[in-house]
């Protein structure tokens, strides 16, 4: 009976961690829409996601000329397969909500974030101020 419950509920019981879950999923490291051109706040940052030897996740942003680094408060992954990452940020004194999806190609998409009041700058994998989709980030090698 032990061992139809453990089966049963297992993986129900088991909380996974923060880190882990960032992990598995495929997050970790630098990412950029292209790695070969140096940060810049308009031709695009880059933006890292680590564990820290103290367990917490943060990303970094570096747009060349400034630089930000937040903790990463929670990430859960949907049916879809969508990386549900809440940041907060203490410059903005608020926290972000962004998915994130995993290409097949191993590119990482945004499809949405928007603020703690609902606000979207990005819904549906598009910008919403010019409607444009959002651009595949890849791997860089820091």
């Amino acid at each position: 009976m032990a061992a139809v419950l453990w089966v049963g509920f297992g993986p129900l019981g088991h909380a996974e961690t923060l880190a882990a879950t960032v992990e598995q999923w495929g997050l970790l490291g630098s990412w950029a829409v292209d790695c070969t051109v140096s940060p810049d706040r308009d031709r695009g940052a880059l933006l890292t996601y680590e564990i820290r030897k103290d367990g917490r996740v943060m990303y970094r942003r570096n747009f060349g000329d400034a630089k930000d680094e937040n903790e990463v408060v929670s990430a859960t992954v949907n049916a879809e397969g969508l990386l549900n990452v809440m940041v907060y940020f203490p410059s903005l004194q608020q926290t972000r909500e962004f998915g994130l999806m995993l290409e097949k190609d191993g590119s990482l998409r945004a499809i949405y974030n928007r603020s703690e009041r609902g606000e979207y700058t990005i819904r549906n994998g598009r910008y919403v101020k010019s409607g444009a989709p959002t651009l595949p980030q890849r791997r860089c090698s820091e």
